[in-house]
C-alpha cells in the first residue's frame, strides 16, 4: 500500500503540471476581483488533477469493488461541473439540479442512503424510512458545498479535507474496513501535491487553485465515505455511528450553516457570496493567511479528534449531539459579537485583535 500511495502522490504531481499548463492555455483561470484578493491569474488545475489521479486508482479496483465505478464517474462528472461553473459561472439552480441528479444515481446504483440518524436525543434510534432519500440528497447537496464555501484561503480546503480523509482512514484501520482505508488515504496522497503547489512551496509561479471542479468533487468523496461506514448496512464499519460524521467535518459545516442564517436574516440568498466566512473574519482581525489556516486546520483537527474519541470510548450518541449542538450555538454568537468578543479578548489578555475591521 505504502508503494501505491507514494505512486499516487507522483502521479498527482504530474497531471497537476500538466494540467495548469492546460488550464492557462484553455483560460481556466482564477482572475482577481472584490472577493478574490490573490496576485494574478492564477491556473484553476487543482480539482481536475486530484480527480484525474483519485479516478485512475478506483477504476484499476471497480472489478473487485463495483461501487467504485459509480464513485468514480460522479467524481469525474461533478469535477466537470465545477469546472463549467469555474469558466463560465453557472446558476446556483443549475449547480444544485445536478449535484441533486447525483445524489439520486448514487442511492439509486449503491443504495447508500441514511437510514437512521441513531439515538440522537437519548430516547431511541431515529429510523427515517421513506424520508431518508430526500435527506440523503440534502446531506449531499450540503456537504458539497460546505467545502465549496471554505475554499477561500490558500490551503483551507486542502488541510480540511486531508483532516477528514485521514480520520476516516483511521476509522478505517480501527473498524477493519480496508477499502474505507485505501480510499481515504489516496485521497490524502493525491491533495498534498496539491497543497504544496497551492501554498507556493514550489515556486509562486508554480501555484494552483483547486476551483470549484475541486470543492465539489471533495464534498461529494467525504459525504461518500461516510455514508458509506455510517449507514450500510453489515458492512465491516457498521459500527462507526451517524452522530461521528458530523464531527469529522465540524468547521465546513458550521461555517455553512452560520453564514446561511446570517445571509437570511440580513434578507440575502443563502448562496451569495461574501467576505464573511470564518477565515475572513481571522482575516479582518490581523491573522495572516498562514495563521489563519493554521488555526482552523488545528481546531478542525481537535474536533474531528473528539469525535472520533466519542466513537471508540463508545459515549452515548446523544450526549455527542448535544455536545455538537453547544459548540455550534456557542460559534455562531461568538461570530455574531465578534467585534466585542474581540475587545474583550484584547483587554483581557492585551492582545491586538483589529477591532475597527469585523464592527457590523
Amino acid at each position: 500500500m505504502f508503494v501505491e500511495l507514494c505512486f499516487v502522490t507522483f502521479f498527482s504531481f504530474t497531471t497537476l503540471f500538466l494540467m495548469r499548463k492546460v488550464a492557462k492555455r484553455i483560460g481556466l483561470v482564477d482572475v482577481p476581483c472584490e472577493r478574490k484578493v490573490h496576485q494574478g491569474s492564477i491556473p484553476l488545475a487543482g480539482g481536475i488533477s486530484v480527480c484525474v489521479s483519485v479516478s485512475y486508482f478506483l477504476l484499476n479496483r471497480a472489478d473487485s469493488f463495483p461501487n467504485l465505478a459509480v464513485l468514480s464517474v460522479s467524481l469525474i462528472l461533478l469535477t466537470a461541473l465545477g469546472a463549467l461553473d469555474d469558466k463560465y459561472d453557472l446558476s446556483v439552480k443549475v449547480r444544485i439540479a445536478f449535484q441533486a441528479c447525483i445524489a439520486a444515481a448514487m442511492i439509486y446504483f449503491t443504495q447508500y442512503q441514511i437510514f437512521s440518524l441513531g439515538n440522537l436525543f437519548g430516547f431511541g434510534e431515529i429510523e427515517l424510512g421513506a424520508i431518508g432519500t430526500i435527506m440523503t440528497i440534502v446531506a449531499v447537496i450540503a456537504a458539497i458545498n460546505a467545502f465549496n464555501m471554505v475554499d477561500g484561503i490558500d490551503g483551507l480546503l486542502g488541510g480540511l479535507s486531508i483532516v477528514t480523509f485521514a480520520s476516516l482512514a483511521l476509522l478505517g484501520v480501527v473498524y477493519g474496513d480496508r477499502l474505507t482505508t485505501a480510499i481515504s488515504l489516496i485521497f490524502v496522497f493525491a491533495i498534498i501535491p496539491y497543497v504544496l503547489m497551492n501554498l507556493g512551496l514550489l515556486g509562486r509561479e508554480r501555484k494552483v487553485f483547486m476551483g470549484d471542479a475541486g470543492s465539489m468533487m471533495i464534498g461529494f468523496a467525504v459525504v461518500w465515505l461516510l455514508l458509506s461506514v455510517s449507514q450500510t448496512a453489515g458492512s465491516a464499519s457498521e459500527s462507526v455511528r451517524p452522530i461521528t460524521a458530523i464531527w469529522l467535518i465540524a468547521i465546513p459545516l458550521m461555517d455553512m450553516t452560520a453564514i446561511m442564517i446570517r445571509r437570511i436574516r440580513r434578507g440575502d440568498s443563502p448562496f451569495k457570496p461574501d467576505r464573511e466566512h470564518l477565515h475572513h473574519i481571522f482575516q479582518k482581525l490581523g491573522f495572516t493567511s498562514i495563521q489563519t489556516l493554521a488555526v482552523i486546520v488545528t481546531i478542525s483537527a481537535i474536533l474531528a479528534l473528539i469525535g472520533i474519541g466519542g466513537e471508540l470510548l463508545n459515549i452515548p450518541e446523544y450526549v455527542m449531539f448535544y455536545a455538537f449542538v453547544l459548540l455550534f450555538i456557542g460559534y455562531h454568537q461568538v461570530l455574531s459579537k465578534i467585534s466585542a468578543v474581540s475587545l474583550f479578548i484584547n483587554n483581557t489578555f492585551g492582545t491586538q485583535l483589529n477591532v475597527e475591521n469585523v464592527k457590523a
